[in-house]
């Protein structure tokens, strides 16, 4: 069981539709269950149009990052699940109004997160009110995310899967690796890490053969689903 002073922060980051939400809850379930202390940090912009009834104006964005930011400070114990942070919204902010100015405060927000998962592009895409633009979105989405970790040095770990495997892909990733903060943490994931063992789910950066369905090695995993994505039916 964690210690009660331990503070690990796991953000969940994705262009839209790309089952942020459904795996942070699942992450939360699981984790509770094995008694820790857990914290969901839900994504300030959906409450914000649903208050407004409309999506926000580009001056608006800041406050809306600054907001999910506290969110996630608020909280000084536990394990804090965050679901989406303020580059998501500098990235948004980017796409759709060619505004860059929200990267610096983000990339500095970013760097209080022990471990990044970005969401794979293979969920189907799926209407959400006033939140999402179309499946169109997603790529360029995805590739000014990727941009934006690897500028700003930040490590990551990509999760694909349908369901159940995408929550068992997403606990094998968080468990490769483990920061010094993951201390008293460290036999909750044991068994993820001997099952990623057993099924080579490549995650060591190279050192034995991928198997690369399951490859969560950012550039290769890219290039891999980019080419697929590309061939004609």
């Amino acid at each position: 069981m964690a210690q009660a002073n331990t503070l690990i922060r796991i953000a969940l980051l994705g262009a839209e539709s790309t089952g942020k939400s459904q795996l942070s809850l699942a992450l939360m379930h699981t984790l509770h269950v094995r008694g820790l202390q857990v914290h969901l940090v839900t994504e300030y912009l959906r409450t914000w149009c649903d208050a407004q009834g409309r999506t926000p104006e580009p001056h608006e964005q800041a406050q809306i990052a600054q907001q999910q930011a506290n969110s996630v400070l608020r909280h000084t114990s536990g394990i804090v699940i965050a679901d989406t942070t303020p580059l998501m919204t500098a990235v948004y902010s980017h796409k759709l109004f060619n505004d860059t100015s929200l990267y610096a405060m983000a990339a500095e927000h970013q760097q209080v997160y022990d471990m990044t998962l970005v969401m794979g592009l293979d969920l189907p895409w799926v209407a959400d009110g006033l939140q999402r633009d179309g499946p169109h979105v997603r790529e360029p989405v995805d590739a000014l995310l990727r941009s934006a970790l690897h500028s700003a040095g930040l490590a990551y770990k990509v999760v694909y899967g349908q369901g159940q495997e995408r929550l068992n892909n997403a606990l094998l990733a968080l468990g490769w690796d483990k920061p010094s903060s993951m201390t008293g943490v460290h036999p909750m994931l044991q068994a993820a890490q001997t099952t990623r063992t057993q099924g080579q789910y490549a995650l060591n950066r190279g050192r034995t053969v991928w198997n690369c369905d399951k490859c969560s090695d950012a550039a290769c995993e890219h290039r891999l689903f980019s080419d697929l994505l590309k061939r004609p039916e």
